[in-house]
């Protein structure tokens, strides 16, 4: 039986492909997450506990589903040093990975990388830990996911609105990435291709855009937008002006992009998800008011931090090459949230 890891397997993106895995395949999957940021499977999995050892919980009548509750750094430097730990430390007879999905990292709203930028900066110790565990291993596959947020921040301001092409980040000719953030997806690209050239792994990166989804955290703009509009908030708060806009993509499109580009692409290239359309704020605040029916006063609050003015992406070369396009329209894709928001209420 295959077997495959996600790391961070209990954030906003992790979820969503151990979910997407465990449906689409009858492959093993073994998802590690210290909590820190994620959410506990018990409540997203919906699925009985078969049986439980140490900082181990198998999931479902088949066994198939198996999450650590651990810190994937320590766990990584114990696998570093012994290739049988998870054997004698929990039973488990994995020997080789077939896919490996590496989206942990500490990561939040605008807030958290703004407001605490060298707590962050710990990802650079978390993809150092991956890669040489990656290199020594080789697995059959390796997903890098880096960010949007490695594009140099010159290129997304009010004055100077682009839409990011993948050769917009050249590592011979480097512009500023955003934040502490930035420069340790910047260095996880790096890595990527070192790990392909140097080291003949199979990776693949992604720059993700603003995924969002139904069960996304408050913490992110589009469910906390979606919550206040379900509750008709009046004046409606926004950070900034709200002129700043992004390039809002569903998390189905993101995970059937990241899929596809697994299949097709191997030496650590790295390629944009996105709509390649420009949204702002306020006019997410539009979409979300008029789903409720109102139409509120706008507040701005101008001592929150923003981020970059704008940022999307061009996707000809993904359209091109993958022969991909984002199928969840954003009405769609925030009316299933805006839907979600109100169940809740």
């Amino acid at each position: 039986m295959a077997t495959h890891l996600v790391t961070g397997g209990c954030g906003f993106v992790g979820r969503n492909m151990v979910q997407r895995l465990y449906r689409s395949s009858n492959a093993r999957i073994l998802f590690i997450d210290d909590l820190s940021v994620g959410t506990h499977p018990d409540t997203w999995l919906g699925l009985p506990v078969s049986f439980a050892h140490r900082e181990m919980k198998v999931y479902g009548n088949d066994e198939r589903l198996y999450f650590i509750h651990a810190d994937l750094r320590d766990v990584l430097r114990e696998l570093n040093k012994d290739p049988q730990y998870f054997q004698k430390r929990y039973g488990l007879n994995v020997a080789l990975f077939d896919d490996i999905f590496h989206f942990a990292a500490i990561v939040g709203g605008r807030s958290k990388i703004d407001g605490d930028p060298m707590l962050v900066a710990q990802d650079l110790s978390i993809d150092a830990e991956m890669f040489l565990y990656v290199c020594r291993n080789k697995p059959r596959r390796f997903l890098y996911p880096s960010s949007s947020a490695a594009y140099p921040i010159d290129l997304q301001t009010e004055s100077n609105t682009l839409k990011l092409k993948e050769s917009d980040i050249d590592f011979k000719k480097m512009g500023e990435p955003d934040m502490t953030y930035g420069w340790s997806k910047l260095t996880g690209e790096f890595l990527a291709k070192i790990a392909a050239s140097h080291y003949g792994v199979h990776v693949t990166c992604i720059r993700p855009f603003s995924g969002y989804g139904e069960d996304q955290d408050l913490s992110y703009p589009v469910p906390a937008i979606a919550a206040r509009a379900a509750k008709k908030e009046n004046p409606f708060e926004v950070w900034g002006t709200g002129k700043q806009g992004r390039d809002f993509v569903h998390i189905d499109d993101v995970l059937d992009l990241t899929l596809l580009a697994m299949d097709k692409i191997s030496d650590g290239r790295a390629i944009n998800i996105g709509m390649g359309r420009l949204t702002s704020f306020l006019e997410l605040i539009e979409v979300f008011t008029g789903f409720a029916g109102y139409k509120p006063t706008i507040k701005p609050l101008l001592d929150k931090p923003v981020g970059v003015h704008s940022r999307y992406c061009d996707m000809t070369w993904v359209e091109e090459n993958l022969g991909w396009k984002a199928k969840i329209s954003i009405e769609e894709g925030m009316r299933r949230v805006y839907e979600a928001a109100l169940r809740k209420i």
